[in-house]
């Protein structure tokens, strides 16, 4: 007989060995990228609601869990769904993805449901359909400083020769206007904005930037930021941040329209990564890759990125649930 409720103080004991047990796997079967939060650190979250965990019991044992937040963009981000000992998964995910839906029924009549089923999540995406939630693909690829080839495919990509009028420079904070301007237009109309809505206004672009450029998401680099002028004038951005020291991440590739398919994002990536290899060969950053990911059917991104010297490592399902489900 299954129960489920939200993670409260009296279940902090009985809790940790689910936790732990999901800790493990994260790595491995959940494709994450830095280990999560050690227990302590998670518990305080949960103290300080930045996080909303809903458990499923069994018998009164911990058997699963369900990680939500409402407090990082316009979206309710789902972040994990865990079972313990990967043991029926379907079965409990659906009683978990249920009681997730029925708690955030009010939220859900204007915020978007965005869930990235990374790695071993992929097998519930029939459970999550049959809920009414969509899906894109997302692939993520990588450019390794070390132990690949991607540098030697870096060296001998040959661009096209940038007309004078166009120029690429560092980020500086005088740019933040024109970016909000063009990340919104590039992206307003895009799968992203299917998943996070904010890309669809001024507003909500503005405050992605924000998230962005002040260390929020992750440590941003303005100098391998790379920006794209136009007589002078901003018409594209190449975004990097850095996660746990070494992980650099290309959040955004953005570029006006009418210069969309010109071959000129290819000049700002080059850019920005040949900063992150100068960086790694004086040993000022012990960077060890720069990932980024793009929809699986965006030929176009993909043919830029591996042009480039990035290799696909594996793709997703983004899942999301419409307004007004």
């Amino acid at each position: 007989m299954y129960e489920t409720r939200l993670l409260s103080e009296d279940d902090f004991r009985t809790f940790k060995t689910l936790y732990e047990d999901f800790k493990v796997r994260a790595l491995a079967d959940y494709k994450f990228e830095l280990e999560p939060l050690p227990y302590e650190d998670f518990v305080d979250a949960i103290k300080q609601n930045y996080i909303n965990c809903i458990v499923l019991y069994e018998s009164g044992i911990p058997v699963a869990f369900l990680i939500y937040t409402t407090v990082v963009s316009e979206a309710i981000e789902l972040n994990i769904i865990h079972s313990l000992k990967m043991e029926n998964k379907a079965e409990r995910s659906a009683v978990l993805t249920k009681k997730f839906l029925d708690f955030t029924k009010v939220a859900r009549r204007n915020k978007v449901v965005c869930y990235p089923m990374l790695g071993a999540q992929t097998d519930l995406i029939s459970e999550m359909a049959i809920l009414g939630f969509k899906f894109v693909g997302i692939a993520v690829l990588r450019f390794m400083t070390t132990g690949t080839n991607s540098r030697e495919i870096l060296q001998l990509t040959k661009l096209s020769e940038l007309d004078r009028r166009f120029k690429v420079v560092p980020w500086s904070n005088n740019y933040t206007q024109d970016a909000v301007k063009v990340v919104n237009e590039a992206f307003k109309e895009s799968a992203d904005a299917l998943f996070d809505p904010r890309f669809k206004s001024i507003e909500g672009t503005a405050d992605i930037i924000h998230k962005i450029v002040e260390n929020i998401y992750a440590e941003f680099l303005p100098e391998s930021t790379s920006v794209l002028l136009y007589d002078d004038k901003p018409v594209g951005f190449c975004f990097m941040n850095l996660t746990a020291g070494k992980i650099a991440n290309i959040p955004l590739v953005a570029i006006l329209k009418q210069y969309q398919g010109l071959g000129l994002s290819k000049h700002m990536l080059k850019s920005s990564l040949q900063t992150v290899l100068r960086w790694v060969d004086a040993g000022v950053r012990p960077i060890t890759e720069v990932n980024t990911n793009t929809e699986t059917n965006n030929f176009a991104a993909l043919k830029m990125y591996r042009h480039l010297g990035f290799k696909e490592d594996y793709s997703y399902p983004q899942a999301y649930l419409p307004v007004k489900y």
